[in-house]
């Protein structure tokens, strides 16, 4: 089997775009803006305000888990160990994941250990949870001129 090679000196153009250099800058970019977006935000610290928001109703039965000051956690009145939570819970719902459960916390427990707690409460199923805090009359809104 044989091949014609053809020894033509005209050379013939090509008209189809090369999107190679197109892709390596695209590329290039992205890893630019994804190593440039997290230095774009700003960590400022804050002095979080109380809330003047309208209380929401009550349910007949609230279930209160307590953080205390000493990051001892209570379900009702009843102190319980961090790794019984979830039986504690379940007894008290009913096995009803759905119900709502109303953190409190003392105000000197950080804001750590209190993350902690609603990730206890999301790792036994309990998704709705609401926190508790004492309210606050609304401040009055400033004349403006």
């Amino acid at each position: 089997m044989a091949a014609r090679l053809d020894d033509g000196s005209e050379l013939t153009e090509n008209h189809e775009i090369n999107v190679t250099p197109f892709i390596d800058v695209m590329l290039v970019l992205l890893i630019i803006f994804m190593v440039a977006a997290p230095l774009a935000t700003v960590d400022v610290p804050v002095d979080l305000p109380g809330s003047t928001a309208a209380a929401a109703p009550r349910p007949d039965k609230p279930l209160f888990v307590t953080v205390g000051g000493d990051l001892s956690i209570s379900v009702g009145e009843e102190k319980v160990e961090r790794d019984a939570l979830a039986g504690r819970l379940d007894a008290a719902t009913g096995g009803d994941k759905d119900e709502r459960i109303f953190l409190r916390a003392d105000r000197t427990v950080a804001y750590g250990d209190l993350a902690e707690a609603m990730n206890l409460l999301r790792a036994a199923g309990y998704l709705k949870v609401a926190l508790v805090g004492i309210e606050q009359a609304a401040a009055p809104a400033p004349a403006g001129g």
